[in-house]
């Protein structure tokens, strides 16, 4: 059974991605752009929660993998 997706908000999205090596590259509205040194782009919307079918996105987005969401809010 996959694990189940967290809720999480866009902020905390933010700061995972800032762990994972993305930096902050603007802002327009509510929504942020976040580029890793590899050329990867995610953008984050800045909602209290994030919907799971935009947090899913998000991950394919930056490449990263839901385990590692987990292992990241657990710490």
């Amino acid at each position: 059974m996959s694990p189940r997706l967290p809720v999480v908000s866009g902020k905390q999205m933010i700061a995972f991605l800032t762990h994972a090596g993305f930096s902050s590259i603007g802002q327009k509205g509510s929504h942020h752009k976040m580029r890793h040194p590899d050329g990867k782009i995610a953008i984050i919307p800045m909602h209290r929660e994030l919907a799971p079918g935009t947090l899913q996105s998000i991950l394919r987005q930056s490449d990263m993998t839901l385990d590692a969401l987990h292992e990241w809010l657990r710490d």
